[in-house]
């Protein structure tokens, strides 16, 4: 029997249909790297994220009354909440595992500048003119951080301690603390954290010697 090969024209349908499955192939194989790529991009971000909301949930259920002063002896209050440094606080619990001679309290502050949150710390409580901040850089590509001091009535404050009459006002104690931070890429992101029993006074500038 005589036996027929392939003819050109098939030959050259054959090389087309391989050619067609050869390039989908590369570009599906191109789209699942391009995928894994965003999907570790995106993991590594949101672990950068948790670890920043992680020390900022510490540092707010660490908060201690303790009142400090500034470089030129005046007073600050234990917490204070406002538009150009967003939270600052003393909190509790700094440990010491070298037994150095310093307090266990700790003073705190939270700063945006160009996009990125930075967390401050002193060294010291009350400061002296040469007193300078450790300053840890928490998180970048950050637009917004907003801090709201909530209230036993369920009110929000963009600012704290209160002043004048409402220091007083027992439907004015202070209840927990509500943070805003607009971050790359997943937007806004809203934690809300009740405050120490111990810290649940009136809006005052907090006691402490």
């Amino acid at each position: 029997m005589r036996q027929r090969g392939f003819t050109l024209l098939e030959m050259l349908v054959a090389l087309a249909v391989f050619a067609v499955l050869g390039v989908m192939s590369s570009q599906m194989v191109t789209r699942v790297l391009e995928v894994h790529k965003v999907a570790i991009a995106r993991g590594d971000r949101l672990g950068e994220l948790q670890r920043a909301m992680q020390l900022l949930q510490r540092d707010v259920l660490e908060l201690a009354p303790r009142s400090v002063r500034d470089e030129l002896g005046d007073p600050i209050p234990s917490l204070r909440i406002g538009s150009e440094i967003p939270l600052e606080l003393t909190r509790s619990g700094w440990r010491n595992p070298l037994g150095q001679r310093r307090s266990e309290l700790q003073r705190v502050a939270y700063v945006l500048r160009d996009e990125t949150l930075y967390r401050y710390y002193w060294n010291v409580l009350d400061r002296a003119e040469d007193s300078q901040p450790v300053i840890q850089e928490l998180l970048h590509d950050v637009t917004e951080v907003h801090v709201d001091a909530l209230d036993v009535s369920g009110n929000e404050h963009a600012f704290w301690p209160l002043v004048g009459d409402l220091q007083g006002d027992p439907d004015m104690k202070l209840a927990g603390i509500q943070l805003r931070l607009s971050a790359t890429p997943f937007g806004e992101i809203t934690r809300v954290w009740d405050v120490p029993a111990e810290f649940v006074a009136p809006a005052t500038l907090g006691a402490g010697p």
